[in-house]
């Protein structure tokens, strides 16, 4: 009880200490990728609309703020005490929930790199459990935690620091990670023959050809599984079912090319995987439905008119936006590069 007391005041000089350097660092920009490699600061000085993104494995901590992202039906809040982990490639609907001018919403987002957490868990004797969970969890910011991301935050006022150091603190912030509690699914999806790794591998195939048809005997062949317990396994990690995720993975991407791009409706579909006798209004309108604060967006509106949809009829619903923050790009977004 008493390491508690002591640890609080501690971790509360460490998390303002934190945001301290991720606000020096940001500036009044809304995003900055870093010098160092994976690491992402995010900084909102309101509360956001829902966004739709894809979580890569990545660790979210928050130095100031709060934000909430839904994974299925399953929602996951994070703040100044908890940090949010991601273990494999999520579609997700997150939400920046409390941020202001004077307190802006701070964040740490840093990939992780799976080659090191196979390594680490090859060399360290770090407890092996079973874990039930999704590919997402919430754990307590430790003052360790903490302490790291603070000397990781510093390299990027010594740049010339970074070829040496920035690996060897990522390295200490994925071994923390690891041996909580909250790390049990990412030592499963990283050890080698695990059910959690097999599913991965579906995972990772689907994730890189969702635009293709998907055949789930095919899918469990590359999982090295029978088809029901691939489904079981799937929808553990995920929340969701192979199908389910592919159509996430698929409206997401088309959202985007037609929201960013000006694509009409059925050449984004047609572009994600969907024949070109399928509709993708039912599918595609609730991703586009959106307000600004004067109304519907001129994207919403133009989608709306073409395709036959009413202003009326369109019910607005505050998911315009990707879910870039405290997040590592979308689907759309790796789309779009790999076309230029």
């Amino acid at each position: 009880m008493l390491d508690l007391v002591k640890a609080t005041p501690i971790r509360e000089l460490l998390r303002a200490e934190l945001a301290r350097k991720i606000a020096f660092s940001i500036g009044a920009a809304e995003k900055q990728v870093t010098e160092i490699q994976g690491l992402t600061l995010t900084r909102r000085t309101r509360p956001m609309a829902p966004g739709s993104g894809t979580y890569e494995p990545s660790l979210a901590v928050v130095a100031q703020g709060r934000k909430r992202v839904d994974l299925g039906r399953t929602s996951f809040l994070f703040d100044e005490s908890r940090f949010l982990l991601t273990s494999l490639d999520l579609p997700i609907i997150g939400q920046v929930i409390e941020a202001s001018e004077q307190a802006p919403f701070l964040c740490l987002m840093l990939r992780l790199e799976m080659p090191v957490v196979r390594e680490l868990l090859s060399r360290e004797e770090i407890p092996q459990a079973p874990s039930e969970s999704p590919a997402m969890a919430i754990g307590e910011t430790t003052p360790e935690l903490l302490s790291a991301c603070c000397r990781l935050m510093d390299l990027l006022r010594n740049p010339q620091d970074i070829p040496f150091l920035s690996r060897l603190i990522q390295r200490e912030i994925i071994y923390r990670i690891l041996r909580g509690p909250e790390g049990a699914r990412l030592r499963a999806i990283a050890t080698p023959g695990d059910q959690s790794q097999r599913t991965a591998k579906a995972i990772a195939w689907l994730r890189a050809n969702y635009s293709k048809p998907l055949r789930v005997e095919g899918l469990a062949q590359i999982a090295g599984m029978g088809v029901s317990t691939l489904h079981h396994h799937f929808r553990a990690l995920t929340a969701m079912s192979p199908l389910q995720y592919q159509k996430q993975l698929r409206l997401q991407a088309a959202r985007g090319r037609m929201l960013m791009d000006g694509v009409d409706a059925a050449s984004a579909a047609f572009e994600v995987g969907y024949e070109k006798r399928q509709p993708i209004q039912p599918r595609i309108q609730p991703f586009l439905r959106a307000t600004t604060d004067a109304g519907y967006s001129d994207a919403a509106l133009a989608w709306g008119s073409a395709n036959g949809i009413r202003q009326q009829r369109m019910r607005p619903l505050p998911q315009l936006h990707s879910d870039d923050g405290c997040g590592l790009g979308t689907i759309a977004d790796t789309d779009r590069n790999k076309t230029k």
